[in-house]
């Protein structure tokens, strides 16, 4: 552990790389608000990294709140469930964000939101109780990356996990619902942390904040203070405002001073990341059973005339969303699902939101600088700012070769996207769409073998 100042930890080890961006947090004293349910769903069976969901009901069916619509047999993958009660209308293929086609069921709202009968509190008293429950609850990591989380809670015991490190660095400009969850939930994040510690026996729990959230570190610590009953196991730890301190490598290599091999997982290296938001919501689930069928996400940007932190059902329309926010103020230019340096742009915002969804940003003309892309000048500052010291423009070159052996050994497959290169190029080249081209290049590859 770091040296403790005031009770409160300093990082072990600063993140190589990575970009100082403007903050913009406009919303962050704004509590977020709940939304009107709307007439409708759409809940997309692919809303998480891994295997797809595959509908468990049909057209006609009546379903209730917090009940399973679409499931799968893989174990890297996480159910679905109704997040308003009424019938289900259709099972049919619809556009995602990502633009993709994926199978959905849309379900007709009753107005009644009745929640589904069968749900109870889990009975948890071991680690395979937890992943068993986590996994029924349907929760994916809610910072944006969507990946299971019962399948990080599923370490093996030769793991010997040693620190639980919860990620409310909340690094992306704009997005502040994580900021808000400990503000405003501060007692469901710290009851969410004494039952991962004392179920899994984790001893440490390192929770880390970046130092321009001060009002934040200022209530966790209140309450992990008053808390006597679970010894002090938990600590506050702030991290320099740096961009993308929020990655799940960064986190580890910040809270404990341990690199995880590319490759690795922070299981590797003793370590479990949870996200702030996670974290509060398994507090919830383990109180009252109901599984993930809401999140918060901020609505904000130039363009939006309320910005505003919203509590919305999953599978609600991106556009009903912003008309809850007062609707576009001025023509948006750009729209975003998710944050300004790792969120996708959207051609339109008839598209469901998804467990994963942060935030819905919207910039008017004028304050979105899009440069011409230029030949590359070789002033090495995308490889100054990977945080994973790579190479980008060597990859970009590899790219363009479709060279799938380069690709893998200038480690492509190590990025993590997190548009620290493109931020800082001054020939503004596409160097993240490089990397994901990259990335697809070596998966093709693979599947031909």
């Amino acid at each position: 552990m770091s040296k403790s100042i005031g009770g409160i930890l300093k990082a072990v080890r600063e993140v190589r790389g990575g970009v100082f961006v403007d903050h913009n947090k406009g919303t962050k004293d704004l509590e977020a608000v709940r939304i009107t349910p709307p007439e409708k769903v759409v809940l997309p069976m692919q809303q998480h990294i891994g295997a797809p969901c595959v509908p468990t009901v049909k057209v006609g069916d009546h379903v209730d709140v917090g009940q399973v619509v679409g499931d799968s047999d893989a174990f890297v993958s996480s159910p679905i469930h109704a997040s308003v009660s009424g019938t289900v209308t259709a099972v049919s293929d619809v556009k995602v964000a990502s633009g993709k086609m994926v199978p959905a069921v849309t379900i007709e709202n009753d107005g009644e939101m009745t929640l589904f009968a069968g749900i109870e509190p889990p009975h948890v008293e071991t680690q395979d109780d937890l992943v068993k429950a986590v996994r029924a609850s349907g929760l994916v990591g809610l910072g944006g990356a969507g990946f299971p989380t019962h399948v990080k809670l599923a370490f093996s015991p030769d793991k010997k996990i040693d620190t639980l490190v919860v990620n409310a660095a909340e690094c992306e400009p704009y997005i502040t619902v994580d900021y808000r969850e400990c503000i405003d939930n501060s007692w469901d994040v710290l009851g969410g942390v004494y039952s991962l510690a004392e179920i899994l026996n984790i001893p440490h729990v390192v929770i880390a904040v970046e130092d321009n959230k001060p009002e934040a570190i200022k209530v966790l610590k209140a309450i992990a203070d008053k808390d006597n009953d679970h010894g002090d196991i938990v600590k506050l730890m702030t991290l320099r405002s740096k961009y993308p301190q929020g990655a799940e490598k960064m986190m580890v290599q910040s809270a404990t001073g341990r690199q995880v091999p590319p490759g690795k997982l922070p299981a590797d290296v003793g370590c479990v990341v949870m996200n702030v938001a996670s974290v509060a919501f398994l507090s919830r689930y383990l109180k009252t059973g109901k599984p993930l069928v809401s999140r918060s996400m901020t609505v904000s940007g130039s363009a939006i005339a309320e910005p505003k932190n919203v509590r919305v059902p999953i599978g609600i329309e991106a556009a009903k969303v912003i008309d809850f926010c007062g609707g576009f103020k001025a023509d948006p230019v750009k729209i975003i699902a998710g944050g300004p340096m790792m969120g996708t742009a959207l051609v339109d915002t008839q598209v469901p939101i998804l467990k994963g969804n942060n935030a819905l940003l919207a910039f008017a003309d004028g304050t979105v600088v899009n440069k011409k892309a230029r030949a590359c000048i070789h002033c090495g500052r995308c490889a100054d700012a990977c945080p994973m010291s790579l190479i980008p423009t060597n990859i970009e070159k590899y790219a363009l070769r479709k060279d799938a052996e380069a690709l893998i050994k200038s480690g492509v497959n190590v990025c993590m996207e997190c548009g620290s290169c493109a931020y800082s190029c001054p020939a503004a080249k596409p160097l993240v769409q490089y990397m994901r081209l990259g990335k697809e290049i070596v998966r093709e590859a693979g599947a031909k073998k």
